[in-house]
């Protein structure tokens, strides 16, 4: 089991508190990557409370030759100063490589116990097919994909897919940059005055209410980025409650597939 809200750390300086926060308030889910070069400050984040935290990182699209993941794994892990990654993803498909030959290496990292379950990242439909059908002992357990209000392509094919395949969806970007936060410089265009009009209704933030949204799909838990500890503790209380049917049906159209 995993919280429905983890911490995203692209692009991430906020030094530790933010992410010892989130792990104090639940959000014990904390997805970094190799390309993120933001491995070493999780590690040091998380080092005295490594048993309560569920770690995530991934695997470079450049590196998915079977021995080139076995080395990334060991440089994350020393990166991390962790003997075990909980959740490792394929970051991007690399069609010049043979999925076979790349999952191969993700399920030898799971029997050597350095990894846990096996994820990607930015896969299509067609591409996790793929790499299910060469799978031979474990799981696809995670698709970690852009998805936020303003970006919803991935409910025509990627949702009923994983649903149907018990699959998690981990929603990256899902405050679009911090313009579904409410705080834009420019004015709100319709759909913003609906996202404003329905944190009114139910006495939230913006955000939180876009991060609500976003976990009334099926299967779906989200990964939003801060370096504030406050934006962390407001992102975490997006959880523990619920819109509406009619709010999210308000939202789905004033923000159009």
């Amino acid at each position: 089991m995993v919280p429905e809200i983890g911490l995203g750390t692209w692009r991430y300086k906020g030094g530790p508190e933010p992410l010892q926060k989130g792990i104090d308030l639940g959000a014990y889910l904390i997805d970094t990557a190799e390309m993120y070069k933001t491995e070493d400050a999780v590690g040091a984040a998380i080092k005295d409370r490594r048993d309560k935290v569920f770690l995530a990182t991934k695997v470079l699209g450049s590196n998915l030759r079977h021995d080139d993941v076995l080395r990334a794994a060991e440089k994350s892990l020393c990166l991390l100063n962790d003997d075990v990654i909980d959740l490792y993803q394929i970051h991007w498909s690399d069609r010049s490589v043979p999925i076979a030959e790349t999952m191969g290496a993700m399920e030898d990292l799971v029997t050597r116990g350095m990894v846990r379950y096996i994820g990607v990242s930015n896969f299509s439909v067609a591409e996790m097919q793929d790499a299910q059908q060469v799978m031979t002992n474990n799981p696809i357990v995670s698709n970690q994909v852009l998805y936020n209000l303003k970006r919803r392509d991935i409910e025509y094919d990627l949702i009923p897919y994983c649903v149907d395949n018990d699959v998690t969806i981990i929603a990256y970007t899902p405050l679009a940059d911090g313009s579904l936060s409410g705080e834009s410089r420019y004015r709100p265009d319709k759909g913003g005055l609906v996202l404003m009009r329905v944190a009114e209704e139910v006495g939230k933030t913006a955000a939180q209410v876009a991060l609500n949204w976003c976990l009334s799909r099926p299967n779906v838990i989200v990964i939003p980025k801060t370096n504030s500890v406050a934006r962390t503790v407001e992102n975490c209380e997006a959880s523990g409650w619920l819109l509406t049917a009619e709010q999210v049906a308000a939202l789905d159209e004033a923000f159009p597939l």
